[in-house]
């Protein structure tokens, strides 16, 4: 049973064995860490040097806690026995030849206090006079061998930024003690040599990060220890746990491929070392067969093949352990691979163990395999065309900023049309499906992918859930045009399918603070927001980040003038106002006619153009509020005088050609909970545009708007107010203009390389969420406040999920609200 930990207190762990004055040195220099001294537990563990080490280190340093180990149990057992001694929360470990920084605590200690996620911190590790690099990131071969690429380069400043990293050096490194001691510390079995990278790797692949933390500075000897044993050892010990790391940590796919290949390697590297020449065996052989006389061979020859015979003495217990360590495994090699740096160096350079290096990679497929590129596949439920909606251009902007730093794959489950040079573009469905999924490594999609794909909710991807769209707001009014049945029916499986991926993401993504707040809560109802998630991260950033919908990093530029002297009625010096977008029943078009008819009066060179009717995406019905609108329009006469419609719907490509003809940006909505948490998208192409912006207050954009200036927000359904803003925004000159500055300084921070860099930032280090090895219960059907629908309704519940599998909400209200008609004797809806 390990002591009571103490918070706040630092136990720093130094091994000895035969190195007394060294580790007298190093303790000494203690007098001078900016460290609290009642926060500070130094323990020595003396490793049975067959001396008077112990003698000696107590008579110097009468302070320090001495442990006695009775054995040389090599570095990995001196550490584990100290950390049994240590009561603080944090521990340290320095080699007994090096020495700390004055700030080698304090640095380590900020550090971890930081993140709850970082479980250890590596230091920066320099020659004992400061000048040479020692350790500043570790690397990783596919073989399983760590190196320090860095190593005896001068100390120029350029390490000099945190990072994470795979493993840190236990000539100085911290960790959290609990977290020690739940990993089960160093591996006795490696006795010295790689048990620091086999502990970093393991942190890693549990979710934990190591930090490296340029600031905690310590300086190093380097291998003073290892003088006495010689190269042989040496060589044994590293060739020998390499393979130990290896079966222990990598996953299964990996280790399929690696482990033949690298005791393979452990030989050759074992034979080139000495220039071994296997064909001296032949000549040793008689006609007969009988082996003649001897062949004397170097020790260093030995070391591979006796690496691997101990790999094999120890797989029993290797085999358990890797067992339980897999089972309890965060994140995937594939993960972990850009940690490894340069996975594909060889490491040697003896030019015919180069050779079967090289053979080795192309044999077992290492260097496809071993890629620092993770998989990723973009799914979106909307067509990908010339001319796209929304969540269609939102996937096609993640699919471009991922693309240059992984393999991307951008897939329609509803068609395609359109291509880009640096990801493949794809539609894909049923058996294609299966394949795009089982390719990747990380899963970023929107809307009804489980549903169509109902494998993943059980499977060990990285799924990222977009739900930067409350669609099941959205039903709320738009499916208010299929009948009270419908509508039920539609509103209810649109949130059973939110509720299954905020049950199965490992990540999330939302517009803006306000509907993070909403989705919280929504994740609390489905048991996500519990003890594991928040003792990772108590701000459940790593849960649910905002990524707001983005706007070009490029400023737009006009082709050709789309609708100023081009459409009909509308000429180069007229004031144009800009419906940026589709008309959807959840938005107010019709106060704005009003206001438009209004203005025209004062103004008979006002001009409102709508730039799409007809959604691209067909599943989509025409809804009630568009033919409305249109009815509105053609009754006070403003139809294809003040007043023009788009009937299909504008080019992605050529959308700025439309916005640079426009003075004025506009959106208009009621108010209901639809609007309190949306993200309307057709305002960021106003940013875009540097186009002054009235809206309807209440939603996200409206408090930005009016907080930064951005033009003016107006209440729900007021005409008057509406008229004011309209021409304040067109013909007060100085207040556009001033409205024009604000949104230009504004649109800055919604440029779509920084608008997803909380999504680009988890891509290169993605991760299993903390909690998904938990069995969440399934959450228990509401209590009824109003008639349960007919039995025949319910029945269709298998076929609406059915609607929604095959092409996601639109073809539920397309096809469900006919069959629901049909079933209870409802008339035709309203038009």
């Amino acid at each position: 049973m390990p002591p009571p930990t103490r918070e706040g207190v630092v136990s720093v762990v130094v091994v000895n064995y035969r190195g007394a004055e060294d580790t007298i040195t190093c303790l000494r220099s203690f007098a001078d860490v900016d460290w609290p001294k009642d926060r500070l537990e130094l323990i020595v563990v003396e490793n049975a040097s067959g001396d008077d080490s112990a003698d000696r280190i107590r008579a110097a340093l009468p302070h320090v806690r001495l442990v006695e180990a009775g054995a040389n149990t090599g570095f990995a057992g001196g550490c584990n026995l100290g950390v049994s001694h240590a009561t603080g929360e944090f521990v340290a470990f320095l080699n007994n030849d090096a020495r700390p920084d004055p700030g080698w605590i304090s640095a380590a200690v900020q550090s971890l206090r930081s993140d709850r996620r970082i479980g250890s911190v590596a230091s920066k590790v320099l020659d004992w006079d400061g000048e040479l690099i020692d350790y500043v990131d570790g690397s990783m071969t596919w073989f399983g061998m760590g190196y320090k690429r860095e190593v005896e380069r001068p100390d120029t400043g350029e390490w000099d930024e945190p990072k994470d990293v795979l493993f840190g050096t236990g000539a100085a490194m911290f960790v959290r003690t609990d977290v020690y001691r739940e990993v089960g510390g160093f591996d006795e079995r490696f006795f010295m040599f790689y048990e620091d990278v086999d502990l970093g790797w393991r942190l890693n692949l549990l979710g934990w990060t190591v930090r490296y933390e340029p600031r905690s500075v310590a300086y190093h000897k380097h291998h003073v220890t290892m003088k006495k044993f010689g190269s042989y050892r040496e060589s044994y010990l590293l060739e020998r746990n390499a393979l130990l790391a290896m079966y222990k940590n990598y996953d299964d796919a990996s280790l399929a491929r690696a482990l033949p290949a690298a005791m393979a390697l452990a030989v050759r590297r074992s034979v080139a070392r000495t220039g071994l020449d296997a064909s001296m065996l032949d000549l040793q052989l008689s006609p007969g067969g009988d082996d003649v006389g001897t062949v004397e061979v170097e020790k260093m020859a030995l070391t591979g093949p006796l690496a691997i015979d101990y790999f094999i003495e120890q797989l029993p217990s290797l085999t358990e352990t890797r067992r339980e360590l897999q089972a309890r495994r965060r994140r995937s090699d594939r993960e972990l691979l850009p940690l490894f740096r340069t996975a594909l160096e060889p490491a040697y350079g003896m030019p015919s163990y180069l050779e079967a290096h090289r053979s080795l990679v192309e044999a077992f497929g290492i260097a496809d395999h071993f890629t620092s590129r993770q998989r990723i596949l973009v799914v979106t439920g909307e067509p990908l065309l010339e001319r796209m909606a929304g969540p269609a251009i939102r996937a096609w902007e993640i699919a471009k900023s991922l693309a240059p730093e992984h393999d991307v794959r951008l897939v329609s489950t509803n068609g395609v049309k359109v291509t880009h040079p640096d990801f493949a573009v794809e539609h894909a469905a049923g058996r294609t499906l299966r394949e795009a999924t089982d390719w990747a490594d990380v899963i970023i999609f929107q809307g009804f992918l489980l549903d169509q794909a109902p494998w993943l909710r059980t499977s060990g991807k990285i799924l990222v859930a977009d739900v930067y769209d409350p669609m099941h707001l959205e039903q709320l009014e738009q499916a208010k045009d299929l009948g009270p049945a419908g509508r039920e029916l539609s509103v209810r499986e649109t949130t059973r399918v939110l509720n299954d991926q905020l049950r199965r993401a490992d990540f999330l993504l939302c517009a803006s603070e306000k509907q993070r707040d909403f989705w919280l809560g929504q994740l609390a109802g489905q048991g996500r927001v519990n003890p594991v998630v928040y003792d990772e991260d108590a701000s459940l950033d790593s849960l649910i980040a905002v990524v707001p919908f983005g706007i070009a990093d490029e400023p737009p530029t006009q082709a050709r003038h789309a609708i100023r002297g081009t459409v009909d009625g509308i000429s180069a010096t007229d004031k144009v106002i800009l419906w940026g977008g589709g008309i959807y029943n959840w938005f107010d078009p019709l106060t704005l006619l009003r206001a438009v008819d209004r203005l025209r009066v004062r103004h008979p060179e006002v001009r409102l153009y709508f730039m799409g009717l007809k959604h691209p995406n067909p599943d989509v019905p025409d809804m009630r509020i568009a033919w409305e609108t249109q009815q509105l329009s053609d009754r006070l006469g403003l139809t294809g005088t003040h007043v023009f419609f788009n009937e299909g719907w504008v080019p992605y490509a050529e959308r700025a050609d439309y916005l640079l003809d426009a003075d004025l940006g506009v959106s208009t909505h009621f108010q209901h909970i639809e609007t309190a948490f949306s993200f309307r998208t057709r305002i960021l192409d106003y940013l875009w545009a540097s186009l002054p912006i009235v809206a309807t207050e209440g939603d996200t954009f409206g408090t930005l708007i009016a907080a930064h200036g951005l033009g003016r927000v107006v209440p729900a359904e007021d005409v008057e107010a509406l008229e004011r803003a309209l021409e304040e925004m067109l013909y007060d000159d100085a207040a556009a203009e001033a409205a024009r500055t604000n949104v230009r300084e504004f649109a800055a921070g919604y440029v779509w390389s920084k608008a997803l860099e909380p999504l680009v930032a988890f891509c290169r280090s993605p991760r299993r969420a903390a909690d998904l090895a938990v069995e969440l219960e399934e959450p228990q059907t509401p209590l009824r406040t109003h008639p349960s629908p007919p039995t025949s309704i319910r029945g269709d519940l298998a076929l609406a999920r059915q609607y929604l599998a095959e092409g996601g909400v639109g073809e539920l209200t397309r096809r469900a609200s006919g069959r629901i008609r049909k079933t209870i004797g409802l008339g035709s809806t309203p038009s």
